[in-house]
């Protein structure tokens, strides 16, 4: 006989439950006594949400892309003196001779904003009769290759443009006859600069002479800071 105790199944077997991981819940659960777990709660609510964003089909509209952003202007080019002088202005300003620019030395100008100020004409009296006809053949006279290009009446006088030969390249003369008062203005069409300055070289002595030898030809009264003496 054995003293080893034999041993039986029992008659009802207890049935396997098979061991499975549960899931994380997707609704989070705020613990507002801890203030950590508030933080990391508000945490994965941000992540799931960008989660979903990012996996929606509207995403696209949400996002713009690179490409549809508005493209920037492109900078403008600096302006300098010497871009300046390839558009020099001509005509009347405001009804009135324009002044000299300030990067054109080689200038006069009746307008006292020039920097190269001269007087304007006095007409004597009984010759104010076809005054502009009586200039536009003093110019002619005395001036190299001359040519009228504008001859017109204004609300402020009547205007008149020339070309004549200068120093270097051509120069522009402007008159605005009103009454027996001419004023006027004439200007280098080129401007010269030397390398490495920006400053241009020249001067209005040219344009001075010009003005002289048309004056002396029409007899007229030509004011200056010498006569007031």
């Amino acid at each position: 006989m054995s003293l080893i105790p034999h041993l039986h199944p029992p008659s009802n077997p207890i049935p396997k439950t098979p061991i499975t991981t549960p899931l994380p819940s997707l609704t989070p659960t705020v613990n507002f006594r801890n203030p950590n777990a508030k933080h990391s709660t508000l945490t994965n609510l941000i992540s799931l949400s960008l989660s979903i964003a990012l996996s929606s089909p509207w995403s696209s509209l949400a996002l713009p892309s690179l490409n549809s952003l508005p493209s920037q202007a492109p900078p403008l080019a600096p302006t300098t003196p010497f871009s300046q002088s390839k558009n020099l202005p001509i005509g009347l300003e405001n009804g009135k001779i324009r002044p000299c620019p300030s990067f054109n030395p080689g200038c006069v100008s009746t307008n006292p904003k020039s920097s190269s100020f001269l007087f304007p004409w006095q007409i004597p009296p009984g010759s104010t009769e076809n005054a502009v006809q009586k200039l536009q053949d003093a110019i002619l006279t005395t001036q190299k290759n001359a040519k009228i290009q504008v001859v017109e009446d204004t609300p402020n006088g009547q205007y008149l443009q020339a070309e004549v030969d200068g120093g270097i390249g051509r120069d522009v003369m402007e008159f605005l006859v009103k009454g027996d008062v001419v004023t006027y203005r004439c200007m280098a069409t080129k401007v010269n600069y030397v390398y490495p300055f920006t400053t241009a070289f020249g001067d209005s002595k040219g344009q001075q002479g010009r003005m002289k030898k048309i004056v002396d030809e029409l007899g007229w009264y030509a004011p200056s800071f010498d006569s007031m003496d």
